[in-house]
Parts: structure tokens; sequence; C-alpha cells
């Protein structure tokens, strides 16, 4: 066989590289200890190794979050610890502060300055911050400072339920904090009793503040709980002469407790059997204007006997029902005319047992719609008691002449729309006609004789357009139809007889607008069976501070101490449960940090098996490839070293 000289270097070549590159891979694998430098070297080996340094990162990471979690931990049960013991200090003063026979005003103030030191401490503890920065009881709102004062003795609390938890392993994940509500807020208490709060949309600048009050007759309050009350400022203008005022309803229901009672800033507002002051100058808010329709000029209009009767629809606040005229509205002597318009239309009665023994099955129903429209029906027209404008339109000509105004097409529009009331008997040519109210219609039905502004809203007001006065706002009187929360009021789509009897022109009648009552500043006594640490401090220095030099006052400062005392020890029993769950926390992190240095053990070894190199083994390899390389290169020169010019 011929071998060229380019074929004796090729397989000389490749024999030192293999040889080069099988030296340079042993002195690899010796100089970084491992046997597998890449996964050709042992897939096998390679995937388990990759999944190991997967599980030892894990491994280390789950460290660094039991160190942080055990930081946390650890700061939450001291600042609990500090907590604890501030709370028996003040425990301390409770009971000195219960020797009501012996201890003075002055003695008692300096009991209360130093309750007030400690409750500052308190506030600070509560607000504490970790290494972050964050505040450890905000739940999930760490960057929102928790406990707030606002005012009066009363503390808020602005983080939420949260819990913040940590994972340990692959399997456990432990919390590592605790929400201030629940350790500090949710506490039970030794009696019914209630937080106070302003509302939000309070407008008063600066603030007016309500205090933290107190229950100063159990057994009265305990009629009332669980209801809420809400104290609500009025216009000035609401009692005469003109003064602040607030009345107190049910927060639930809106029964009235307290009407219209003077306000006097600082004063003790008592209440079944809560006692709380506002301080102050309280948006009073303003009352509403009424809105209205005077009634026109009045013509008699029959709107009795088939086909006869009119429809008008009156709408309030978007809400719209149709009256009915069908009764014989004629022209009568005095006022009885406008009252038999006014009765026909729904109106004349404070309720629907108040109607005319003579008011047909359709005035009835116009008292109602009126009702739902929250409008009256007398003889100034239509009105709307809150200001909200009224609308009557649809009506026909009939409703117009009986009226006074308009209701045909788009009809009257108007806070309050007057009666002129010409007599017309819808009894025999029933009518009707819309009202319009905040795009809301109603359509009146007049099917009963019309004689004056009294019988025309006695048709507005009968059983049937009553409910659609009802639903629209709007009220119809004698005077007219008026809007109660001042909306306009449209009348249309009345025919002849209707715009003769109401007055109104063929083309509808359109009011001004009326103005709306605005609400005042609130406050909320919401009851409830839990009190707030700092509540509880709050409400003994103020006990205190305020203490009447009476028999009475001491009795009631002993009740106070006492209440105290049993609220202190249902918060000490509530931090020591917590405590408990954060020391249960805290061993479960180190049982986990036990078991999380067995699997890096475990895994370090199954590693070392894997790809940690055997220094006995790769350095006789590496004699060997050395060998084989040395012998490789020298038989080459040997090789190359051949002529046939040497055997010449």
């Amino acid at each position: 066989m011929r071998v060229s000289t380019s074929q004796v270097y090729n397989i000389a070549n490749i024999g030192m590289r293999d040889a080069q590159v099988a030296v340079d891979k042993t002195n690899q694998q010796i100089s970084s200890g491992k046997r597998v430098l890449s996964p050709a070297d042992d897939p096998v080996a390679a995937t388990g190794i990759l999944m190991l340094n997967q599980e030892l990162a894990r491994t280390t990471q789950f460290g660094k979050n039991i160190d942080s979690a055990n930081n946390n931990l650890t700061l939450e049960d001291t600042t609990l610890q500090s907590v604890v013991t501030l709370i028996q200090r003040i425990k301390e003063l409770a009971v000195n502060a219960g020797n009501t026979a012996v201890l003075t005003s002055s003695d008692y103030k300096a009991i209360a300055s130093e309750v007030d030191s400690r409750l500052n401490e308190l506030v600070n503890l509560q607000n504490t911050r970790n290494a972050s920065g964050q505040y450890i009881f905000a739940g999930f709102q760490s960057e929102t400072q928790p406990f707030v004062s606002n005012g009066g003795g009363n503390y808020s609390y602005k983080g939420d339920e949260g819990q913040l938890y940590v994972q340990a392993s692959t399997t456990v994940n432990v919390a590592v904090s605790d929400s201030g509500k629940k350790i500090f807020m949710d506490i039970p208490s030794s009696n019914n009793t209630f937080n106070t709060s302003a509302s939000a949309t309070n407008q008063s600048n600066p603030p007016a503040v309500i205090s933290i009050g107190d229950v100063y007759d159990q057994a009265e309050f305990d009629k009332l709980f669980p209801e809420d009350m809400l104290v609500t400022f009025n216009s000035n203008s609401a009692v005469s002469p003109s003064f602040p005022n607030f009345t107190v309803t049910e927060r639930a229901t809106g029964k009235v407790l307290i009407d219209k009672q003077l306000y006097v800033t600082g004063q003790d507002i008592k209440i079944n059997g809560a006692k709380f002051a506002i301080s102050g100058i309280p948006y009073a808010g303003a009352a509403a204007k009424p809105a209205s329709i005077p009634l026109g000029t009045f013509t008699a209009t029959d709107f009795s006997g088939v086909g006869n009767s009119s429809t008008i629809e009156i709408s309030v606040g978007g809400v719209t029902e149709r009256l009915t005229l069908d009764q014989n509205i004629t022209t009568n002597a005095g006022a009885d005319s406008l009252n038999n318009l006014i009765t026909a239309l729904g109106g004349g009665a404070q309720a629907f047992y108040d109607l005319p023994a003579n008011a047909s099955t359709s005035a009835a129903a116009n008292f109602r719609k009126l009702q739902n429209l929250g409008i009256t029906v007398s003889a100034s027209g239509f009105s709307s008691p809150t200001g909200l404008n009224i609308t009557v339109k649809n009506g026909t000509a009939n409703t117009d002449a009986v009226t006074g105004i308009g209701t045909q097409g788009t009809g009257s529009t108007s806070p309050n729309i007057p009666f002129v009331a010409a007599p017309f008997d819808f009894s025999a040519t029933p009518a009707t006609v819309n009202i319009t109210v905040n795009g809301k219609t109603e359509t009146i039905s007049l099917n009963t004789n019309v004689t004056d502004a009294a019988s025309l809203a006695a048709a507005f007001n009968n059983s049937t357009n009553s409910l659609a006065l009802a639903k629209l706002g709007v009220v119809a009187t004698p005077a007219g139809l008026s809007s109660i929360n001042n909306s306009a009021i449209t009348i249309s789509n009345g025919n002849a007889n209707v715009y003769a009897a109401m007055g109104i022109a063929g083309n509808g009648t359109t009011s001004s607008q009326g103005v709306l009552a605005v609400p005042g500043d609130k406050f909320v006594i919401e009851s409830t069976k839990t009190q707030g640490l700092l509540t509880t401090v709050s409400r003994f220095s103020e006990a205190m501070k305020n203490l009447v030099g009476t028999q009475q006052g001491k009795d009631d400062l002993a009740k106070m101490v006492a209440k105290t005392l049993a609220n202190l020890d249902n918060v000490m029993t509530n931090i020591a449960s917590v405590q408990g769950d954060v020391g249960a926390r805290q061993n479960m992190l180190q049982s986990t940090q036990d078991l999380n240095l067995d699997i890096e053990l475990n895994s370090k070894k199954v590693l070392s098996q894997l790809e940690d190199l055997d220094y006995a083994e790769a350095s006789t390899r590496l004699q060997m490839q050395t060998f084989v390389l040395s012998a490789a290169q020298q038989s080459f020169i040997k090789i190359s070293d051949l002529s046939l010019f040497k055997y010449m």
C-alpha cells in the first residue's frame, strides 16, 4: 500500500491533537476538581448535577428567608412584650384610680397625665417599623401608618387585615406578621359599646371633631344595640330662630331619635345611654328650595264618561307617573271648584285614608302616584318640597284648560307649576296628560268632574295618579304641581280640556329650577362588641380628666375603672394568644431550617459523588496521556525524518 507524505503528516497530526486534547481535559479536571466539565462528559450525571445545584440554590434562599422571618417575628414579639409591660403599668394606675374615696380631682389629673404619656408610647409601639422602614402591624399596607389620631381621643386603623408569609421550604409557608386590627382593635369588650367617627365627606374646615365618647347608661344602650346612630347637621334655618342644629337617627332605618337639637360646641350629647361630644363648627348644609308649578286659570272640564278621561305625565327626579282625570270638574261657588280639581289630581290629603269620600278610583290612584313622585298638589299648584324640579307633559287641551298650565307636548317644567283650575267634567270626557321630572315621565288620567283647583288636585291624587306622582317626586295640591327634589316639571301631551282645566298653555309649561338640599356634616356612632386598646386607655384618661366631684361622678368613674381593667385583661389575653402564635412560628422556622440543613448536606454529598474528581485516578490518567502524547510526538519526528535518499 502506498502512503503519501501528506497522509503521514495528517495521521500524525490527528494523533497528537487527540492526545493533547485528552491531556488538556485532564488538566482542567484536576485544576477544577470536577469530573464532569460539560454534559457531553456524562449526560446522566450532568442532569443530576443540574437538579442538585438548583435544589441547593433553593435551600440557600430558604435559609435567607428564614433569617428574615426570624428577624420580623423577633421584632414583633419584642414589641408585643413592650406593649404588655405598658398595659401592666396602666392597670396599676387604674387600680390606684379606683380609690375614689381618697383621691382628689388634682390626683386624677396627675394619673391621667401619666396615662396619656403611656398612651403615646402605645401608639408609637403599634406603629413600629422594621429595618426596611415598613410598619409591622399594617397588614399588606406596610407603607401606611396603621394607627392615626383623629382628635377627641379617637384613633383609627388605616391598615388592613392582611398577613405576610415567607416560604421556608418547598412545602412550608410561615406567617411573619399580624395585622394591628387583629391584635389591638378586635378585642372583646366587657360590655356592648360603640365607636365614633366623622364621615369622610364632611365639609367643615377645619374639620369638626367627635369625641371618643362612652356608654353612661349600659341598660339603656343595650336596648338600642346593635343599631348604629347617625348625627346629621341640618341647615341653620331648620329651626326658628336660625341656629346650628342636628338630628340623630338610626343609621339603618332612618328613625329619628332626636330632631333638630340645638348644637353647642363641646357640649355632651346624651342619647340611648351613649354620651359623646362634637367640637368645632360643623358644616350645616343648606335647606332645599321647594320646586313648584303654580296653576293657571281654571276652566271647567268634564273628564267623566266613556272616552272623556285624560291623562297627564309628571316627571320628578327621573321618575315619571301618569295621572288620570276622569271626573267632571265644573265651576262651583267658592273654592269648591279648585278643591275638586285638586282631589281629581290626587291632592288634598296627607295619607291615602285622608282622601275625600267622593274621590274617584282614578283620584286615589293619582294620590299614590304623587306620593311616588314626592310632590303635592294644592291650590298653589304642583310643589316639590325637596327642590327637584317637576315636568308636566303629554296631556291634552282639556288638561291644559283645567289646570291652567301647558300639559301638551313637551309640557310644563318647573319646580312649581301652579293651577288655575278651570272647571271641566272629565267624568264625561276623560283625558290624560304627561308629567316629566328629570327624564322620568308619568301619564295622569283625568276622569272626574273638575270644578276648581282643589278638585283638579284631587284628580291628580287619585289612587292611580298619586302613584304616578309619587314615582316622579311630584306633589299635586290646589296650588299646582311641585317637585319634592327641585327638579323641573314638564307637563305635556294633554288635550284641550286638560290644558283648560289646569290653566296651562297648549304647548306645555316649564318651570324654573328649584334648589336641592345640601347635606351637612355627619358623624357615626357605630355599635360594637369590641373595643380597641387605644380606645380603652383613651376613655379611661378622659373619664379622669372630666371627673365631676360628686358622688355620682365618683360612682361613674368607679364603673369606668372596672370596665378599663376588664378590657385591659381582654387585651392581654389576646396579645398572649398572638405571642403564642409567634413562638410557634419561630419553632416551625427552626425545625424547617434544621430540615433544610439535612437536605443541603445530603444534596452536597450526592453532588460530590456525581461531579467530584478522583485525583489519584486523574493523576495516573494524566501521566498515561502525557506519555502517549510524548510517544506520538517522538514517533512523528522519527517517521518524518525517513527518506529514500538515505538508502541510496
